[in-house]
């Protein structure tokens, strides 16, 4: 990929000779399909989801995560909007999905589809707004990993609700914890059945073994965006070398912690306890309480990484480079910290995409 082609590079002024740009190359995957996901949302028209509007939300999303140059980069591109039902109900689902997508519902798709919006055109606008959220976030870490402030704030960051209903919108049983147990989940708006896919679709969802997940067959709908996405995913978890697989299930975790993701969170943290043999610290972290300090009792390096991350996942971030500084004594090397940023800016985009399209439930035995 070339330089000119990398637009996070551009917007955090990176060095190319520098150790971080090294740390991006060592990690090409995840800075290729990071830009791959970027063009495939913004590169061409579609009538679901019309360029200009994705513009104009990409602006707004991130104008909410105080990334001014990020924001500049798409206000150059859009253009204003008539203000109909259909851009103020999607305005307020965005603004949700930035702020508060633990606060979604099924009811939330509904309006959606009532103002005028396609399942298409649903999913990739919850598309574009968790990737702009982990855009604003990497371009936050980028910032603090060339010795640039981004906040001053120094304040703990602490757990965040989730939902606590008995049950799902179709009666299954839902979760009122965090929990390490294998979860099912159901989403709120239709998974597009496999037979509709085109002979070589259904190869792109075998491939990445999509084929049976209602969750991958309804991003499906916007197969192109999926397959980035999956691809950026492989490019931050699972590459050699930097922070241990563990401390990147770590942080995934402490995401879902923040923004309150029990599905995600069972996944990472079991995850976490298998590589990293510390099951009690990792339980230690899913029972944290709401309101209560994510890093309290955890060893010196996961105390460390669980405070970067969930000052990370906030929004607008609040990340400090006191807590890089952090990370640097404790023998974290460029590529380590890089791993922890994108670890964690991953599931901003991840957890967004969960907590709007749907919700777990646990099997039955």
């Amino acid at each position: 990929m070339t330089d000119h082609a990398d637009l996070l590079a551009n917007l955090a002024d990176i060095d190319p000779q520098s150790p971080l740009a090294a740390a991006r190359h060592t990690r090409s995957a995840a800075t290729e399909h990071a830009q791959g996901s970027y063009d495939v949302l913004f590169g061409q028209d579609d009538k679901d989801f019309p360029l200009a509007e994705r513009y104009w939300f990409a602006t707004r999303v991130a104008g909410w995560h105080g990334q001014q140059a990020l924001e500049h980069h798409y206000e150059q591109l859009s253009g204003e909007l008539s203000d109909t039902p259909r851009i103020q109900e999607a305005e307020a689902f965005a603004r949700r999905l930035t702020f508060e997508p633990v606060e979604a519902a099924p009811q939330h798709i509904a309006h959606l589809t009532l103002a005028g919006w396609s399942e298409r055109g649903i999913v990739t606008l919850a598309q574009l707004v968790a990737f702009v959220s982990f855009q604003s976030r990497l371009l936050a870490g980028l910032h603090l990993l060339q010795d640039q402030e981004v906040t001053t704030s120094h304040e703990p960051v602490l757990a965040g609700r989730w939902h606590n209903a008995p049950l799902t919108a179709s009666g299954k049983t839902a979760l009122t914890a965090f929990t390490q147990q294998e979860l099912g989940w159901e989403p709120w708006l239709v998974a597009k059945p496999l037979t509709a896919f085109t002979p070589d679709e259904q190869a792109t969802l075998a491939r990445n073994g999509h084929s049976d997940s209602d969750y991958f067959r309804l991003l499906g709908r916007n197969l192109p965006l999926l397959e980035q996405r999956t691809l950026t995913d492989k490019g931050i978890f699972y590459t050699a070398g930097g922070l241990p697989r563990a401390e990147r299930e770590l942080a995934a975790t402490v995401v879902s912690k923040v923004n309150g993701c029990i599905y995600c969170a069972s996944v990472h943290a079991r995850k976490a306890s298998q590589l990293s043999k510390q099951n009690s610290d990792v339980e230690r972290l899913l029972q944290t309480a709401p309101g209560a300090v994510l890093s309290t009792g955890q060893p010196a390096r996961w105390q460390a990484i669980i405070d970067f991350s969930a000052a990370l996942s906030v929004t607008p971030p609040r990340a400090t480079q006191q807590q890089i500084s952090a990370l640097r004594d404790l023998a974290l090397d460029e590529l380590a910290l890089l791993d922890v940023v994108q670890s964690t800016a991953f599931f901003a985009w991840a957890n967004r995409l969960m907590l709007t399209l749907g919700e777990p439930f646990v099997p039955a035995e």
